[in-house]
């Protein structure tokens, strides 16, 4: 594991009937290796074939495949707490996993769920949010998001947009919806399924903040004016010009304060005075977090760069205000 050791958490979100159920049991009944604790809202919506549970009455179970399913019955936090306490539990009965899987049922937003791993200071020493997986039906995908901000909401926060029923469509279709989600969140990873089925690499282990290439985006891509309107926007902002760190902790506190709401994720690398190492961040809504990452390569072009998503938001002056924070 990556971080320092700390488990790495998935997040798994997607529309009504986009296939989210029939991937949760591909990952928890296929034979993959992985010792992963995959967390669900209610064990009865889940579809899972109880003869594979131990111990169906408990909060816990333990799958033949060595998975950890969990049930939502209350708090979120407290039963990461909970898992956090038996895996460490030095008496023989600790359970043994080395990630976590958790699905947003019945949680049209994703974001409490991300909020979690920014909110609860232990929680944050001891898990890792390692990605967003949103599944997207790509047969119903751009009514749904010509109804929906919930949809919308749902690919705004993707690290990774699992395109799902591709057998169903064309490959035109296929590359007007790539072109739609990639407006709207040009960061997103974007992968295709069939039937729920997918390489698990592709979903996890993705660690979006410790690649090398964080924000491969196409200027003419975002620049491109796209029939759709959707309430969901994405922008980047650049600056070659080093950053002063007080400057920029100033305009994110008031920025947050003001604007806190509307963003719904922003992420990016700075490259700030006097500093050898680049420093990542990300955020959801209010909460964010940010470290020193590898030191600058000595050929490696130091730019700071941010993509910021969210809805009813002026690029112009996040650009003007971006650029103020440039050191003196």
């Amino acid at each position: 594991m990556k971080n320092n050791g700390k488990v790495p958490v998935t997040v798994l979100t997607g529309f009504l009937g986009a296939g989210k159920t029939t991937l949760l049991n591909y990952i928890l009944t296929e034979n993959h290796g992985q010792k992963i604790a995959v967390i669900v809202n209610e064990f009865g919506e889940v579809g899972i074939d109880n003869q594979l549970v131990v111990g169906v009455d408990e909060e816990i179970f333990e799958m033949n495949n060595g998975c950890i399913c969990c049930t939502i019955r209350g708090d979120l936090i407290r039963i990461l707490h909970d898992l956090k306490e038996r895996r460490n539990d030095r008496d023989g009965m600790d359970l043994n996993f080395d990630r976590v899987v958790i699905e947003t049922t019945g949680l049209a937003d994703p974001g409490p769920v991300a909020q979690t791993f920014f909110v609860d200071p232990e929680l944050s020493e001891y898990y890792h949010l390692d990605s967003i997986v949103t599944v997207v039906d790509t047969y119903h995908v751009h009514e749904q998001l010509n109804r929906s901000h919930e949809a919308q909401e749902q690919v705004a926060f993707a690290d990774v947009l699992l395109l799902n029923k591709v057998d169903l469509v064309d490959e035109e279709h296929i590359d007007s919806v790539i072109h739609r989600l990639r407006k709207m969140n040009p960061t997103a990873q974007i992968e295709r399924a069939m039937q729920g089925s997918i390489d698990l690499n592709k979903i996890l282990n993705l660690y979006s903040f410790d690649l090398d290439k964080k924000l491969e985006i196409a200027p003419d891509l975002l620049n491109d004016h796209h029939h759709h309107d959707d309430h969901v926007k994405a922008f980047v902002l650049r600056s070659e010009k080093p950053l002063s760190l007080p400057k920029v902790e100033a305009w994110m506190n008031s920025l947050l304060a003001e604007l806190g709401p509307q963003m719904y994720r922003y992420k990016g690398i700075f490259h700030i005075e006097n500093l050898d190492k680049r420093v990542i961040f990300q955020g959801v809504h209010m909460l964010f977090a940010g470290t020193a990452d590898r030191e600058w390569k000595k050929d490696e072009k130091r730019v700071s760069e941010m993509v910021v998503i969210g809805t009813d938001l002026d690029e112009q002056w996040f650009q003007e205000q971006f650029n103020n924070c440039v050191s003196a």
